[in-house]
């Protein structure tokens, strides 16, 4: 991004339209695309100046690459699951239910949810965490979840069966623990959503993704339209056209501690976000 605004101001190229650059936050893991929410939520730039407002189309650059583009928003909804109980000695107090085993059961269950392939829906149980040492009994115990799916309703599944597994997890450890005296002793626990993103698309026949097939065929690129979740998602959401597309290079292992990138090849996927860009402004003073 910072290499194309250095471009045009090195260039002295006068845009017909005004272009914004925004770099921002929150794209991954829980952030919950709260930077690029908060341009265009009535705390962000449209307060100001109502520049959200005037948006004609939002290009997202994200990752490696030059010949793919997310225009399909996938949505995904995020829960964190936390179980708590009295805890104890793992000897003197053997009895008392276990947040982690109870939780170990109920992601155990949610593991089991049959998933079509079409709409194409997955979940992921994304961390766990709990106790304090191999001889307590824990006081709590929670783990995170990734559910996604191009299809709200299969979203709104996934849901009822998280917490039905964890209610029943929970229940079911109540029933089995010996001291459950009364009401504290038992385990309880707690479903929060932590994201939702929404799905969405960009028609076929959007003038944004019209000039990327013309610009790809101007560079002798194939144009790969691809399904993804992205900052993309909350302005394709609100009906502004947008995709999401890589600045160039290479890269792989992608959310792992092996992740790479290469500058390798970055020229093309630079002339690529280059040409759209000034074609896009092209369009947008037409308007």
């Amino acid at each position: 991004m910072l290499a194309v605004a250095h471009a045009l101001i090195e260039a002295g190229v006068e845009m017909p339209a005004s272009l914004l650059f925004l770099g921002n936050v929150g794209e991954e893991g829980e952030g919950d695309l709260r930077g690029v929410r908060h341009l265009y939520s009535g705390n962000g730039l449209d307060s100001a100046n109502g520049l959200a407002g005037r948006i004609g189309a939002h290009i997202v650059l994200d990752g490696a690459g030059a010949d793919s583009a997310v225009t399909q928003a996938l949505g995904s909804k995020r829960y964190e699951v936390v179980v708590n109980g009295p805890g104890g000695h793992s000897f003197t107090d053997a009895g008392t239910p276990n947040p982690i085993a109870a939780l170990a059961a109920a992601m155990a269950a949610v593991a089991e949810i049959e998933l079509p392939t079409e709409p194409r829906t997955t979940l992921n149980v994304g961390t766990i965490h709990g106790g304090t040492s191999v001889n307590s009994i824990p006081e709590s115990a929670r783990a995170s979840l990734d559910f996604r799916s191009t299809d709200p309703e299969q979203l709104v599944r996934l849901e009822v069966a998280l917490h039905r597994s964890v209610e029943d997890s929970v229940e079911h450890a109540n029933k089995l623990a010996k001291n459950c005296k009364s009401g504290k002793d038992t385990l309880t626990f707690t479903i929060e959503k932590i994201g939702d993103r929404p799905p969405a698309s960009l028609p076929g026949d959007s003038a944004l993704l019209e000039t990327l097939r013309a610009v790809d065929r101007h560079l002798g690129l194939r144009t790969d339209l691809r399904l993804g979740s992205t900052d993309a998602n909350i302005p394709l959401s609100l009906g502004v056209p947008a995709l999401s597309m890589g600045a160039g290079g290479e890269g792989g292992g992608a959310h792992t501690k092996a992740e790479w990138y290469s500058a390798k090849g970055r020229e093309v996927g630079l002339k690529r976000v280059m040409l759209l860009t000034l074609a896009m402004t092209e369009w947008a003073a037409s308007l």
